[in-house]
């Protein structure tokens, strides 16, 4: 009897031994890096737990002017999905993916949006630059929910075509988030149809809210370009608060991504007030206020609406 247990016990083991593999196999997940911490977003998403996401640029980080390390190379080099914003914004992404030598397949997220050239009319308070990045594409296209929806497509589609198996997982994570970003597009049209038309115009750092603007009737007025890459003249700055004072504009917001001396130089100069930071280029880390896409364009529309709606001083 103690023999044929043995017997028994050892072959039941074999069994474990060589399924081992397998199971490691089925639940091994499809490592995908997202240039920064937004599109990382959109990835989790939609992959669920069939993805292990990367990002490179991480929270609050600020891509425009990001320095690819050599870890970053080999995070590429082992991935099988590379999802980046394309439009110019990751200007170093092209040298990383031939430097790491990846095989992965790259999707663009912004295919198939229309973009906004940086000079292009943001709204009625006007727009500034001033350092040669006026006929620039404008990156920021998730700043519009509807551009949102369509990264979330292209992620999608991207995500099916690395992964068939999970195609079912994935369409279904599409269709939920896609309701739910359609949710959060009838909050800030709702938050904007209660700040006053005249009031609905506000100063941040760099132009990272075009569409923001087009799609919400905001206007932004920004001492910076589409890119953080170059410092604003004194000239732009002072043409800024001129316009301020003119126009009478109620807010200036910082940026998590850039440094704040430029909106607190001008609101210090030109009255305006300080109406709190607002999330642009990255997210917040998990512990802060937009740690997710969704949570980022919530609280961006409310601190909005807190320092606009207000009655005027």
């Amino acid at each position: 009897m103690f023999n044929r247990r043995s017997v028994l016990s050892g072959l039941a083991a074999g069994l474990v031994a060589a399924s081992t593999p397998f199971a490691t196999i089925a639940q091994e997940k499809l490592p995908v890096v997202a240039s920064f911490s937004i599109l990382g977003d959109f990835v989790r998403q939609v992959g669920g737990d069939r993805v292990n996401v990367t990002t490179l640029v991480g929270p609050d980080g600020d891509a425009h002017v990001y320095s690819p390390t050599p870890a970053d190379a080999k995070t590429m080099a082992t991935a099988k999905l590379i999802v980046v914003n394309g439009l110019k914004f990751e200007g170093w992404m092209t040298r990383l993916i031939k430097s790491s030598g990846t095989k992965a397949m790259i999707a663009t997220a912004t295919t198939g949006i229309t973009p906004l050239k940086g000079d292009d009319d943001h709204g009625k308070a006007g727009h500034a630059h001033g350092h040669g990045h006026d006929h620039d594409i404008d990156p920021h296209a998730w700043q519009s929910v509807a551009n949102a929806k369509v990264y979330v497509a292209n992620i999608r589609d991207a995500l099916v075509k690395a992964d068939p198996a999970g195609k079912d997982a994935y369409e279904a994570n599409a269709t939920r988030y896609l309701a739910e970003l359609d949710a959060v597009e009838g909050e800030i049209r709702a938050a904007v149809a209660r700040i006053p038309a005249g009031r609905r115009k506000a100063i941040t750092s760099h132009d990272a809210f075009g569409y923001f603007v087009k799609a919400y009737g905001i206007a932004f007025i920004a001492p910076q370009g589409v890119s953080t890459e170059a410092e604003a003249s004194a000239r732009d700055v002072a043409r800024i608060i001129r316009q301020v004072k003119a126009e009478k504009v109620p807010a200036v917001f910082l940026e998590n991504v850039t440094n704040p001396r430029l909106v607190e130089q001008i609101a210090r100069e030109s009255g305006a007030k300080i109406g709190g930071r607002i999330y642009s280029d990255a997210l917040s880390d998990a512990s802060g206020p937009a740690g997710t896409y969704i949570a980022m364009m919530k609280y961006n529309i409310s601190e909005i609406e807190k320092a606009l709606a207000a009655n005027p001083a």
